[in-house]
């Protein structure tokens, strides 16, 4: 692994630049430190929701999650580097096929709301697909393994799951279902 920090103020990336973990330097615009700073985004997101009250099975998992979200950021901090192993992919895919399993089909689209739980795992899950789309930037340049695209792009639609999951949960009073899109074809129908 590369080197650690033992001071957090270096100065070393004031004059626009930013070491990898194989002690290397790019720009701070380099789309390898774009990609980085996404995952640590929906990282922290992640954080933020789990000060929320959730329930225990949901709350294991985005922790398990966090910790590969950081392997991840550690693997892109490393170029040729491999640290998300295969296995985290399909431990999301289990997730999803017991997430799906209890939820009744969309029937419309539905609205990023309803609980702040719930809201927040939204917003998680656009910061997944922000950190999917720099992560197949950055492999339009340079050589990315595809199990952390993989990762992303299934952790997204865990968090739409969890969402609607959490939506149900009524932890805080206030659960029930997610917020529908009021589409004019909805809108006739119930006419």
């Amino acid at each position: 692994m590369g080197q650690r920090l033992t001071q957090i103020a270096t100065r070393t990336g004031d004059d626009g630049s930013t070491g990898l973990g194989d002690g290397s330097r790019v720009p701070k615009d380099h789309l390898r430190v774009a990609a980085m700073g996404d995952v640590d985004e929906l990282n922290s997101s992640l954080g933020v929701l789990l000060a929320e009250p959730l329930p225990d099975e949901v709350r294991e998992l985005l922790v398990v999650i966090q910790h590969e979200l950081f392997n991840l950021g550690g693997e892109l901090s490393i170029p040729g580097y491999e640290l998300l192993k295969d296995e985290a992919v399909r431990h999301l895919d289990a997730a999803l096929r017991r997430g799906n399993a209890v939820l009744p089909p969309l029937q419309e689209f539905i609205l990023p709301g309803g609980t702040r739980a719930a809201a927040l795992a939204h917003v998680s899950r656009t910061i997944a697909r922000r950190a999917e789309r720099a992560l197949v930037a950055l492999g339009a340049t340079e050589p990315v393994r595809a199990a952390p695209r993989q990762y992303l792009n299934r952790l997204s639609d865990l968090l739409f799951v969890l969402a609607r999951t959490l939506n149900r949960a009524n932890l805080d009073g206030r659960g029930g279902d997610d917020v529908y899109w009021r589409s004019e074809r909805l809108a006739r129908s119930t006419d």
